[in-house]
């Protein structure tokens, strides 16, 4: 008995209360990050109006490849992290989080000055207008002094999850949110600081958020660091990358996607009824929400990661299974409920971030229910990509990532508004996310038989 207890409970406990354990820490995490871009859209709505919306927009792919970044190297490390361990290689496992931890901190300064550096030629590659502009100068010249906080926090809690801290790593997400909650109201509307209220904000709760996972690493840790061990090696950036590069890669193609998007709303939306700033607009609001419904299937997987990690590295490959399938019946449960929400409450829920014109309305209701058809899936891709990384497979993940935003997404909308105008963006969603669903339960059951034959 004494033996059982001294055993990594990864190997041990059952797999629904480890999902549990791991997984719930991990969406209320990823919906706490969402949280950061959600609470400031609200209050930007009531507070600035429109075209504050329009702006945090513009802005989202800066907060897309900061995530890319983070997930890049985070990922990377912790299921690296997970598969030594397993495999009962601890001084590995410790290198491997040395050389991640040490890269989060050296990337998030880069962009974080690339960002201040060409403000303005980035924010015109990402679609703004002249009337946003301003708004977008305001914004994300302010925030870009948060992204080496938000990237070595959205990164470092993948590494405190890895190392049996699901709690904390929740905790560090959730304490920055609630002070940027309290902060954009004061700020905002105490202050009168509008925009530059909501970023001043954000920042401010990035910065505590990243003290915390700066204190985790120099005192709470389980794994063991030592100084020599924060010394990036190549060898072992290697690794990082190889299993981390599937979900940067799905991140950098939401920013492409949406770069691509916002641009294409811009010109087909001059020619429609619409204009080109409430299609913006209510594309900002819209895909803040779905960042609520996808901020609870990337947790599942994130939760799922070191399950999956470890027991693969322990050739447990039964345990890889049903945790599989477990997390695959979760994803596809959340998914129907948000699908019944987006397609009988899409007014409700775009009110929530401000008023709007007839237009506004209609185009925002419109786009919910198509675009969003066939979110009942859409759980499955991220969910089995994160499964193929964790295990080692890199090359299936990062294919997998793919499927959706650069395979099909991606040219969907730039052809089908060629015939069908501003609709033809609408319809490219549902068809993408259907195709990459399929795609990613073939590749699922092929790999799972693969483990029934190695067994």
């Amino acid at each position: 008995m004494e033996e059982q207890k001294k055993r990594n409970p990864l190997e041990t406990e059952k797999e629904g209360k480890l999902i549990a354990k791991f997984a719930i820490p991990a969406i209320i995490s990823m919906l706490v990050s969402s949280l950061y871009n959600i609470v400031d859209q609200i209050f930007i709505g009531q507070g600035v109006g429109l075209l504050g919306n329009a702006a945090t927009n513009i802005a989202f792919p800066v907060s897309i490849i900061c995530t890319a970044t983070a997930l890049l190297l985070g990922i990377g490390s912790a299921s690296n992290f997970n598969l030594c361990s397993g495999a009962g290689d601890h001084e590995k496992a410790s290198r491997i989080a040395g050389t991640g931890l040490a890269m989060l901190v050296i990337c998030g300064v880069i962009i974080a000055a690339v960002t201040l550096v060409f403000l303005n030629p980035l924010l015109h590659i990402f679609g703004v207008t002249a009337k946003i502009l301003p708004y977008a100068q305001d914004y994300t010249g302010i925030t870009a002094f948060g992204i080496p906080f938000l990237i070595l926090t959205t990164g470092g809690n993948h590494l405190i999850r890895a190392d049996r801290s699901p709690t904390y790593s929740m905790t560090c997400m959730l304490t920055g949110a609630i002070i940027n909650t309290i902060l954009d109201p004061l700020f905002i509307f105490g202050f009168h600081w509008g925009i530059k209220g909501a970023a001043w904000a954000t920042v401010i709760g990035q910065i505590v958020s990243g003290i915390m996972v700066i204190v985790y690493f120099g005192r709470f840790r389980k794994m063991e660091l030592k100084k020599e061990m924060f010394r990036p090696s190549g060898k072992i950036l290697k690794k990082i990358i190889s299993l981390g590069m599937a979900s940067c890669i799905n991140q950098i193609a939401m920013a492409v996607v949406q770069v691509t998007m916002n641009n294409t709303l811009r010109h087909y939306g001059a020619a429609s009824v619409y204009g080109t700033d409430i299609p913006l607009a209510c594309v900002g609001v819209i895909s803040k929400v779905n960042m609520v419904f996808m901020a609870i299937a990337i947790g599942i997987s994130q939760g799922c990661q070191p399950i999956w990690g470890f027991n693969y590295g322990a050739e447990a490959y039964d345990r890889v299974k049903r945790t599989y399938w477990k997390a695959f019946q979760i994803a596809m449960a959340v998914g129907i409920v948000f699908f019944l929400c987006f397609q009988f409450f899409p007014m409700q829920l775009v009110s929530i971030f401000g008023t709007g014109s007839k237009e506004y309305y209609q185009f925002a209701a419109r786009y919910f229910r198509i675009f969003m058809f066939m979110t009942f899936i859409n759980g499955i891709q991220p969910m089995s990509s994160g499964f193929f990384t964790s295990i080692g497979k890199a090359k299936l993940g990062i294919v997998v990532s793919l499927t959706r935003q650069v395979i099909f997404l991606l040219p969907l909308i730039l052809i089908f508004p060629l015939y069908m105008g501003i609709d033809g963006v609408m319809y490219a969603g549902p068809i993408a996310d259907a195709a990459a669903g399929i795609v990613a339960i073939g590749f699922a059951l092929k790999e799972l038989r693969a483990m029934d034959e190695i067994a």
